[in-house]
């Protein structure tokens, strides 16, 4: 059965002047894309991809330790760090909240791990058993003459910790004892420690 003219449908028409409105936008919708794209792709090769060498940035941690002398009140460790380490960052941090000022640096060792080294001489059992992740001590290590008290707990930083006189030093990081073992023994020459050789508690064994 055919439809008669009246129950025919009806088809859409679109007028011309319409159309054209309708094109004008889809084309400057591309146009503005790829306006876009063309900036983007600039910025992208103005600004190369960053290698994990682009963020080594060395500091000269003595010569920032002999700044931060004047307001420490003491000279903070400089440790003659092994070829293949750095310092990427060092700067004194003065008393907040908990009172407590100290010098801070950051290393990275040669196998590409980080240790922060913190010292302090207003130091109190709250702040440093923060700055050890409140880790629970479970052994020791005597470094370069100097018995450093062994924190750490599963899944978690570990911690060296030396308390010689005023002075706390604290070493953090998830480095193997191998690596803080040698910033431990550079941070005691830096107190003016004899050097002597490593050796460990039978309470912890090295990794």
């Amino acid at each position: 059965m055919s439809e008669s003219p009246q129950n025919a449908p009806v088809k859409p028409v679109i007028a011309a002047a319409a159309a054209k409105r309708a094109n004008a936008s889809i084309i400057g919708m591309l146009l503005a894309i790829l306006s876009t794209l063309a900036i983007v792709l600039t910025i992208v090769w103005l600004n190369p991809q960053r290698t994990a060498e682009t963020y080594r940035q060395p500091v000269d941690v003595a010569a920032i330790s002999a700044h931060a002398a004047g307001v420490a009140g003491f000279t903070p460790i400089a440790p003659v760090l092994p070829d293949g380490w750095y310092a990427n960052y060092a700067r004194w941090n003065g008393p907040g909240a908990d009172q407590v000022a100290f010098w801070d640096v950051g290393i990275v060792t040669a196998s590409n791990t980080f240790i922060s080294l913190k010292q302090s001489i207003t130091a109190n059992p709250t702040w440093t058993s923060a700055q050890a992740q409140d880790a629970p001590v479970t052994g020791s290590r005597n470094i370069a003459g100097r018995t450093w008290e062994l924190r750490d707990k599963p899944k978690r930083d570990r911690s060296l910790v030396l308390t010689s006189g005023t002075t706390t030093v604290i070493l953090t990081g998830q480095a193997g004892f191998k690596d803080f073992d040698v910033l431990a023994a550079a941070a005691a020459r830096g107190l003016g420690s004899p050097h002597s050789p490593v050796t460990t508690s039978p309470t912890k064994g090295a990794k």
